[in-house]
This record gives structure tokens, C-alpha cells and sequence, in this order.
């Protein structure tokens, strides 16, 4: 489509040079004198102007009738009609009706109409890069290593799943995968927007799209086609831009109700003129005028191009939209709800100690613990387990394994029921257990689980997490927007307050229970808050779907990242500061543009209706061309300055 605007126009305006030769009106203002007379001048002149009206109009009659077709009368309905009307009555003149035509009006119509969607569709492309840069982040080749280790080039479109890619330095890496020989350092910024380049070794993984660095690796292939992270970005991006959002459904009956009120304005004006006395000429002139500089193109662009480069522009920098109008929603955010493990700490928990409440020995009531726990996927579990594995303690297999939601686990050890739960459990179920070497690790914030056989308390183990260096930094920010910060949380309340008391939490709940979660979230709005929920796990899901923004953490699961409106690709609380920060900058642009584009008709219709002409001021359909490209151009323009923010 650009290219044919291009062609379109140039051809268009070397046909309208022998229009302007012609023009008595345009010669007489330049003082060429009579344009040259011999027969058949009339109809070279009509011949050029059926060329450039057929030719050079002919995406706006198309635009015309299609938009009639479907009862949706917009901008191209208005230049249509306005070509339209010139083009019959300037040729009827020319034909031998009394009258005078504007040929060259006509022309330099629609050579600056052109002009003018070129120009706009270069910015709308520029602004909608984004896929484009993202697609050519791929290689189109890779090298495959053999089972003999020698290696092959071979197409992206040939690998699989499995297969075995070297990657030298300087090279993309083409698929996502696991580092399986070689070290290196990772630059993933323009996926992630993390300047810093990831070391990678072997066991780690690697994203599609992302630059080797100074080492060659040998990757294994998990994640090939439309399954990679870079394709999903890219679908999720798509999907974004082409969705409508809560102020671009305004915009639309916007720019339906001004085509209403340009073609209204247009015979009103027509009217008045020809029953003030005014030759037809004229007041048809005006009227063109008038439908011309109405054209809602600028109010038709104000939002989609906003939407275009703040997606891109999220996309860069490790900001997944997934809706619009949440996103939109997310700058009148004035309540920010974290889930504690994985989005304000580091979620890795490491095992601080041991204690035996019974005749068992320390390592035995690890051994139980982590034999049951290997089969949990909670951060907890894993650091209980990993601390047995530091101890070289071997581990039990498990029967009967089950995870009690917010509460632990239980299992079958050895023939007996082994549990391992949180405080509250106990409490439920009015089980005692002695305190011996357990208030010190409580009052440093670290999480307590019991263990126990056959509902007898047999020890308990202190875990610790750390909160992440960024989390404080991003409290600080939101407080600095006047949002209130509220900490969620299955811990107790002893680890919950240490936390809350480290970042500067406003609220914290503790001993949640994930149903809880969503009930606390409606709980805030009901209060009158606009609430966004941060979250990384399957227990968030509720909460993220219940809240007005739901904002998960890219590496938590699958189940988090699908219910929420905004991923974040990096692990990093700044990012939802990030979010805020770029909502509110968006919405601000649409404002700006969707005033601009309806704004400036306040002034634009008069003038092209003719309320001074009595002083002499009068716009031609050419200046009233010029008037309504010229707001699309900084529509365009505005959009972009976007990304200087």
C-alpha cells in the first residue's frame, strides 16, 4: 500500500502539470497571462483530469463504496464525495454548462490527499515496526551438529525439536533451548531490556533471538517454531496492536459522528451560500472545502498509532500486553498488590536449620521432610530438598503423595504418614507444638515448617528467603505515584511483617490461602481502589483475574502468565513501575492526539465554510487538504514522541 500511494501521487502529479498550464485562475495569480487557446484545449484538460480523478482517486472512490457497503460512512466517503462532486461539475462546466470548473483544484486535491496518506502510512508503518524487528531478531540458518559431531548448515525451518545447534559468537541464537556443552555470556536485551549480558552455562537455557557472546556453545533444541518465546512475543504483540481498546471504541463513534456532521456541515454551507446570492461556483467550492478539512482521518489514526508504538515500545523492553483496556486501566492504578515469594524475594529458599521436637535425630527429620517434598514444585520444597542433597542424605520414595492447598504436604515414608505443614495447620487442627529454637529463626522473618508423623510433631524446619535489591527500589517509585503497596502472602505473620517492614509496605496479609487471595483483591475494590496484582504462581491465578490489572512474572508458571493482562519478561518489581509509568504516558498521548484531531475542526470548519471570506480569507479545497494532512502528519508525529519518554 505504500508503494502504490507513492506511484499513485507522482504519477497523479506529472499529470497535473498540463491542468495547471492550462488554468486561467492559476495563471492570472502569477501573472502568466491567457493560457494558450486552440480547439479541443477544454477537453485535454478534461482528459487529464478523468486520468488523475480515476487514477489517482481511486483509492478513495474504492474507500468510498466500501464504506457505504457496510453503513459505515468515514473519511473516505467525504473525499470520495468531495473528488466526486468537483470531478462531475467541472466537467459538465467544461462540456458547455454555464459555470466556471476548478480543474486544477481537483487536481492538487488529490495529489496532496496522496501526498498526505504517504506520508501517514510511513509514519504508521514506522510506528508499527516492532514485529517486523522482532521476526528479524530470527536467523534464516543454523548450524546443526550430527551424531558423528561434525555439522551441517541446514534452514531454520529444518530443525527439531532435539536437534543439536552450535552457535559461534556474534551469531543469534535461532530456537530456545538448554546450553548442553560451552560457557558463554548472553546479550538478551532486546528481548528482555536487561543491558547486561546473562552468563550461561551448562543446564541453562537460552530464548530465540537473543546474541552469543564471547564463547561457542552447543545448544539442544525445546522449543522450535510457532512453540519459541520469540514467536509467542511476537503473537502477543500482534494481538495487542489489533485489539480495541475502551478509548479507540470512543474514537470510532467519534469519527462516524464527524462524517455525519462534515457531510451536514457541507450542504448546510452550500445552502446558505447559494441563498445568499452567491454564484454556484462558488458556494459548491465551500463546500468542498468543508467536507475535506472535516475528513476524520487524523481522529481515525489518534489511538491506533499510540497503541502501535506503546506496545512495541513495552514489547522492547520486557512488557508483555496481553489487553488493552487492562493496560489502559493500569495508569489509574492506585492500589499494587504483590504476592511476597518470587515477586518481592528471591523465592529460592535455602534451609537455615533443623530442629528435632522429638526422639528423632536432625538429619532423620530432614530425611522425612525432603523425601516427601521432592514431589512438591512449591520454592519451599525445592530448598528443603536441596538442602538434604548438600548433606548427602539419600531419599525415600513416596506413596500416596498429596498437596494440601496453603497448607503442606503429606505423604506415605517408609509406612508411615509423614506431613509437612505450615503454622496454621496445626492451628486448624488444634495440634500443640513446643517453640524450642524456633523464636530466633521468626523474628529473622524465616518461614517455619512443622514435620510430622502420624499427626505427632516430630521437628520442624526454618527456611529463609531474601528479598530481591530491586523490590525497595520499586515500593519507593510506586509511593512516589501516590500508589498504596499491599503484600500478600501464605507465610506467617512474624515473616510477613519482617518483609513488609524491610521494603515499606503500606498493608500485609499473611497465612493467605490462595482461594483468599481473589477475596482480598475484591475486598480493596469494593473499598473504591483500582487494584493491580502482581504475582508468579498457580495460587495467583484467582487474584490476577480478579484484580483490575493482573500483572505475572514471566518466569512463574504457565497458569499465572495466561490469566494475567501484562507479563513481565524479567524477574524485576521495577517493571510494574515500568507499567504504570508507560500507561500513563500512553493515555496521555491519546489524549493529546484525539484533541488535536476533533480539536482543531473548532476552527477549520468556519474558515473553509466562508466566515470571512468578507475579508478576504478563503480556503481552497487544496489549502483545506494541505490543513487536514497536516494533522494527520502530527498525529503521526505525536505518537512517536512517545518513545522519547
Amino acid at each position: 500500500m505504500l508503494a502504490d500511494f507513492r506511484r499513485r501521487f507522482w504519477i497523479s502529479l506529472i499529470l497535473t502539470l498540463p491542468i495547471l498550464f492550462f488554468s486561467e485562475t492559476l495563471r492570472s495569480l502569477v501573472s502568466l497571462g491567457a493560457p494558450p487557446q486552440f480547439p479541443g484545449a477544454s477537453l485535454l484538460v478534461v482528459a487529464f483530469a478523468t486520468a488523475i480523478y480515476f487514477y489517482g482517486g481511486w483509492p478513495f472512490l474504492r474507500g468510498l463504496i466500501d464504506e457505504l457497503r457496510k453503513r459505515l460512512p468515514g473519511m473516505m466517503t467525504l473525499i470520495g464525495l468531495a473528488i466526486s462532486v468537483a470531478y462531475v461539475y467541472s466537467t459538465v462546466v467544461a462540456l458547455g454548462l454555464a459555470g466556471k470548473a476548478f480543474f486544477w483544484e481537483l487536481a492538487t486535491l488529490i495529489d496532496i490527499m496522496l501526498l498526505g496518506h504517504w506520508i501517514e502510512m510511513r509514519s504508521v508503518m514506522s510506528a508499527g515496526s516492532a514485529l517486523e524487528s522482532l521476526v528479524r531478531l530470527m536467523p534464516d540458518s543454523v548450524h546443526r551438529v550430527r551424531d558423528d559431531g561434525s555439522i551441517e548448515e541446514i534452514s531454520l525451518s529444518e530443525l527439531r525439536k532435539g536437534d543439536r545447534i552450535m552457535v559461534r559468537p556474534g551469531e543469534k541464537f535461532a530456537v530456545d533451548g538448554e546450553v548442553v556443552e560451552g560457557t558463554t555470556a548472553v546479550d538478551e536485551s532486546l528481548l528482555t531490556g536487561e543491558s547486561r549480558p546473562v552468563r550461561k552455562v551448562p543446564g541453562d537455557g537460552v530464548v530465540g533471538g537473543s546474541v552469543n557472546g564471547e564463547g561457542s556453545v552447543t545448544v539442544s533444541a525445546t522449543k522450535v517454531g510457532d512453540e519459541t518465546y520469540l514467536s509467542t512475543v511476537v503473537e502477543m504483540v500482534r494481538e495487542a496492536q489489533e485489539s480495541k481498546s475502551r478509548t479507540q471504541t470512543l474514537a470510532d463513534r467519534a469519527a462516524f459522528w464527524l462524517t455525519i456532521i462534515a457531510i451536514t456541515a457541507g450542504a448546510i454551507t452550500l445552502t446558505s451560500w447559494l441563498v445568499a446570492g452567491r454564484e454556484f461556483v462558488f458556494a459548491m467550492e465551500r463546500m468542498v472545502t468543508v467536507m475535506v478539512i472535516t475528513c476524520p482521518h487524523a481522529l481515525g489514526l489518534a489511538v491506533p498509532l499510540v497503541v502501535a508504538v506503546s506496545t512495541s515500545l513495552a514489547a522492547s523492553s520486557g512488557l508483555l500486553l496481553r489487553n488493552r483496556a487492562s493496560f489502559e486501566r493500569a495508569g489509574t492504578v492506585d492500589t499494587v498488590v504483590f504476592d511476597k515469594t518470587g515477586t518481592l524475594t528471591e523465592g529460592t529458599f535455602g534451609l537455615k536449620a533443623v530442629v528435632s521436637l522429638a526422639d528423632l535425630d536432625e538429619d532423620e527429620v530432614l530425611r522425612l521432610a525432603a523425601s516427601v517434598e521432592q514431589r512438591s514444585e512449591h520454592p519451599l520444597a525445592a530448598g528443603v530438598v536441596r538442602g538434604a542433597k548438600e548433606k548427602s542424605i539419600s531419599l525415600a520414595d513416596v506413596a500416596d503423595f498429596e498437596a494440601m492447598k496453603g497448607r503442606g504436604v503429606s505423604g506415605s515414608v517408609d509406612g508411615r504418614r509423614v506431613l509437612v505443614v505450615s503454622p496454621g495447620y496445626l492451628r486448624e487442627n488444634g495440634i500443640e507444638a513446643a517453640d524450642e529454637g524456633l523464636r530466633e529463626h521468626r523474628e529473622q522473618g524465616r518461614t517455619v515448617s512443622y514435620v510430622l508423623v502420624e499427626e505427632t510433631v516430630v521437628g520442624a524446619l526454618a527456611l529463609g528467603d531474601t528479598t530481591r535489591p530491586e523490590a525497595k527500589e520499586a515500593v519507593n517509585a510506586l509511593h512516589g505515584m501516590n500508589i498504596r503497596c499491599v503484600m500478600m502472602t501464605g507465610d506467617s505473620e512474624s515473616v510477613a511483617g519482617a518483609v513488609a517492614e524491610t521494603l515499606g509496605i503500606d498493608e500485609f496479609f499473611a497465612e493467605v490461602l490462595p482461594d483468599r487471595k481473589a477475596e482480598l483483591v475484591k475486598e480493596l475494590q469494593r473499598k473504591g481502589r483500582i487494584v493491580a496484582m502482581t504475582g508468579d504462581g498457580v495460587n495467583d491465578a484467582p487474584a490476577l483475574a480478579s484484580a483490575d490489572v493482573g500483572i505475572a512474572i514471566g518466569t512463574g508458571t504457565d497458569v499465572a502468565v495466561e490469566t494475567a493482562d501484562v507479563v513481565l519478561v524479567r524477574s524485576d518489581p521495577r517493571d510494574v513501575v515500568s507499567i504504570v509509568r508507560l500507561a500513563r504516558a500512553t493515555h496521555g498521548k491519546m489524549v493529546q492526539n484525539l484533541f488535536w484531531a476533533t480539536g482543531y475542526n473548532a476552527v477549520a470548519i468556519p474558515l473553509a465554510a466562508g466566515v470571512l471570506a468578507g475579508r478576504g480569507i478563503i480556503l481552497s479545497p487544496a489549502a483545506g487538504a494541505v490543513l487536514m494532512s497536516l494533522s494527520t502528519v502530527i498525529v503521526a508525529v505525536n505518537a512517536r514522541l512517545l518513545r522519547l519518554r
